[in-house]
C-alpha cells in the first residue's frame, strides 16, 4: 500500500454513522478532526474503539482518520469500531475469522423503539387509578 491508497470500512450502530479509513502508519486516531482521546473523554469508548486492534495485534501499524456523525457518544464509539473491524477484514482475509469470533463484524441492530399511541414512552403506561 503506498501513503496514499487506504483502506475503508463504514461502521453503523444506533443512529451513528462511521467512515473509517486504515492507512499505514504509527497508530494514531483520528476522529473528526481530533485525537480520539479529546473526542471521547470515557476509558470504556477509547478501549471499545481500540478493541479491534487489541484481537488482531495491530496497535501501531495503521493510522486511522474517522469521520462519524450521529446519535450520541456510545453510539459513535459502536459505529467506530464496527467501521475499524470491517476496514480490518478487507485489509487481511485472515483478520476475519479473529474479527468474526469476537463479535465485531456483526452490527448490533439494537436501536431506540418507537412511541406507541395511548402510552407515554414506548412501553410505559399512564399510571392505572382504581378510583
Amino acid at each position: 500500500m503506498s501513503e496514499e491508497s487506504y483502506v475503508w470500512g463504514t461502521g453503523k450502530r444506533k443512529c451513528a454513522i462511521a467512515q473509517t479509513r486504515l492507512f499505514p502508519g504509527k497508530g494514531e486516531i483520528i476522529v473528526n478532526e481530533k485525537p480520539y482521546q479529546e473526542a471521547f473523554p470515557r476509558i470504556e469508548h477509547r478501549r471499545m474503539i481500540e478493541h479491534p486492534l487489541q484481537v488482531t495485534n495491530t496497535m501501531g501499524k495503521f493510522s486511522i482518520t474517522v469521520k462519524v456523525n450521529g446519535g450520541g457518544l456510545s453510539g459513535q464509539a459502536g459505529a467506530i469500531r464496527h467501521g475499524i473491524a470491517r476496514a480490518l477484514a478487507k485489509e487481511n482475509e485472515l483478520f476475519k475469522p479473529m474479527l468474526r469470533q469476537e463479535g465485531l463484524l456483526t452490527r448490533d441492530s439494537r436501536i431506540k423503539e418507537r412511541k406507541k399511541y395511548g402510552l407515554k414512552r414506548a412501553r410505559k403506561a399512564p399510571q392505572y387509578t382504581k378510583r
